[in-house]
């Protein structure tokens, strides 16, 4: 069973997955005129839809939580009939897909945001990192804070972008609660510097990012509401003195909210599993929907994790971008197919939708 349990069906709230496999979301800077999903985006996720569950990319629920050049938006119909387009192939195929509602907060460019103002953020500290606009990697721009009656707009636009994804047809979404973006920036102190209600104390430092939980659960239900959060990483510049603290406020208020999963990056995005310490342990014990592992999984490691019971569902990143057939080659033990670097960001099907399965 042990060996098999990577394979096995899961319900999750009213959706039951194939396997225990999500497909984490990955940006790939595809999207058409107006952000819509690009012409050969359902194509994509119908060709990796044996995944059990499959997060669609990072998409920004206004044109001001938009920090990279061509990702694709959920604030606008004409946004909404091209992901539509996504769902209906992915259900096609047999698969289930949720989509990642994002507000990048800092992590932008004066060249993405309306009318050239500059970012917002919850204090006035620019992100040491850098974003990609006008075809190349450039500084992110200074942000201004966010005033305080500002706030619930940004709870809105959350709102409106969960129902606008049901509309979709996706099947719920994941609120990007990770990776420096904004509601990860408000979480942390070495990015939230505030006096106000929505800072200093861990409890004031939350609460943005659990009035949009709870805002996107009232509009779709916590059946269909999940969260992805990352205690530890530095990404994008993030930093903060309390993780353990923090994240252990955040998932006892989540589990009050009933969303139906939290998916948890486990140490550095796309780096080192033990960069800090931190008790992951203590976030699934607190929380009793369902735990999705991410970062640096194989099948040996996903299946050792799901066996001693410290997850319920294993995500994987950019092994699927080469391997679309990825479910099926953890199956076989069969080899994995590299990425080609040059394609990861921008340009058209190439490095896209050519990754060829094991049976050619």
């Amino acid at each position: 069973m042990t060996q098999d349990i990577l394979f096995t069906p899961y319900a999750l709230g009213p959706v039951t997955l194939a396997n225990r496999l999500v497909m984490a979301p990955l940006t790939r800077n595809r999207a058409a005129a107006g952000f819509v999903p690009g012409p050969h985006a359902a194509e994509y996720y119908a060709q990796r839809a044996t995944a059990g569950l499959l997060i669609a990319e990072a998409t920004q629920v206004s044109q001001q939580g938009q920090g990279y050049q061509d990702t694709p938006g959920i604030y606008s119909d004409d946004q909404v009939a091209g992901w539509r387009k996504v769902t209906d192939a992915v259900h096609a195929a047999g698969g289930r897909i949720f989509l990642q509602l994002w507000h990048v907060g800092r992590v932008s460019h004066v060249d993405l945001q309306p009318d050239g103002g500059a970012p917002v953020a919850p204090s006035a500290i620019r992100a040491e990192t850098k974003t990609f606009v006008n075809n190349a990697f450039v500084d992110t721009s200074e942000p201004r804070a966010l005033a305080l009656e500002e706030l619930p707009g940004i709870v809105a636009d959350f709102r409106k972008g969960a129902a606008n994804a049901i509309a979709a047809g996706f099947d719920g979404v994941e609120i990007h609660g990770a990776n420096g973006y904004l509601l990860d920036q408000f979480a942390k102190d070495g990015a939230n510097v505030r006096t106000d209600a929505y800072g200093g104390s861990v409890e004031n430092r939350a609460r943005l990012m659990l009035e949009v939980a709870a805002a996107v659960v009232d509009e779709i239900g916590a059946e269909r509401t999940g969260i992805r959060l990352s205690p530890v990483t530095p990404a994008n510049g993030i930093t903060t003195s309390d993780p353990q603290a923090q994240f252990d406020h955040i998932v006892r208020e989540l589990d009050r909210l009933k969303l139906v999963f939290i998916h948890v990056i486990e140490g550095a995005t796309g780096g080192p599993r033990d960069v800090a310490p931190f008790d992951y342990d203590a976030l699934r014990q607190a929380f009793s929907g369902a735990y999705i592992a991410n970062n640096g999984y194989d099948r040996a490691l996903a299946e050792a994790h799901l066996a001693d019971d410290k997850a319920d569902l294993i995500a994987f990143g950019r092994p699927f971008i080469a391997n679309p057939d990825l479910v099926e080659r953890l199956k076989a033990r069969a080899p994995l197919a590299e990425i080609d670097p040059a394609t990861l960001y921008g340009g058209g099907a190439k490095g896209y939708t050519d990754y060829p399965t094991m049976r050619g």
